[in-house]
């Protein structure tokens, strides 16, 4: 039997199966980017429901993993040097579960830079610009009269999607035809954009042709539609 009981997270959230990499998250865009990514490369995993809404990530067991405060996180109790080893921020979780299985990042030096790249396109701005466009139209910010910043997220997000616009054209994947992490990083961010947050007409998503066959291609993948749902929501 695993001893996963150096770590703190598991005293407030018990693991029934210490084998198992634990995953303590919530379905958001970067939540979801690590149970897609379990599912997909089919390591056995035992989800955890981290409740943001109660601020259960600012309590002493989330922080003494995860300083930041923020899901998602995991402990893997098979880590590098065979014992437990917990990890967290998505990109890097990402990158780990790749090189764990040998699967989504490329063997070859360059194009798994290239794919890294990517990833961190991902994590630098996407994720950060989308986020606040979320936040000024349609939570809190909604309210502020200054429509400033408002309108500099939303001209930023369009930009962006006409970078990941510009990628794709003549493209399957991020990557040419190999799927890859750069790509599960950026699915659950515009899927949120045009559903959740409601931003499709805000950015003019409509106007776009590679962004949304591409979404479609990647929410049509049976790990991804699995993934979305984990861990259950509180």
């Amino acid at each position: 039997m695993v001893d996963l009981s150096a770590f703190p997270l598991t005293q407030r959230w018990p693991a029934q199966h210490p084998d198992r990499i634990q995953l303590y998250s919530l379905p958001t865009p970067n939540g979801v980017k690590v149970s897609i990514m379990l599912e997909e490369v089919g390591l056995p995993y035992e989800p955890h429901t981290i409740n943001i809404g109660q601020n259960e990530t600012w309590g002493p067991e989330f922080l003494s993993l995860n300083p930041n405060g923020k899901i998602p996180a995991i402990i893997d109790p098979n880590g590098p040097d065979g014992k437990p080893f917990g990890l967290f921020e998505s990109g890097a979780i990402l990158v780990y579960l790749a090189e764990k299985t040998g699967q989504l990042l490329p063997a070859d030096p360059a194009q798994r830079y290239e794919t890294l790249q990517w990833l961190f396109f991902q994590m630098a701005a996407v994720g950060p610009m989308f986020g606040q466009l979320g936040y000024f139209h349609k939570f809190a910010g909604r309210e502020i009269e200054d429509k400033r910043p408002l309108e500099r997220y939303r001209a930023e997000t369009q930009r962006l999607l006409g970078v990941l616009e510009t990628r794709l054209a003549g493209r399957t994947w991020i990557m040419g035809e190999a799927y890859t992490i750069a790509d599960i990083s950026l699915l659950g961010w515009v899927r949120n954009l045009i559903g959740f947050y409601g931003a499709g007409d805000l950015v003019d998503y409509a106007s776009l042709t590679q962004v949304p066959a591409w979404l479609e291609r990647g929410l049509a993948r049976p790990a991804v539609q699995r993934g979305l749902d984990i861990p259950a929501r509180p």
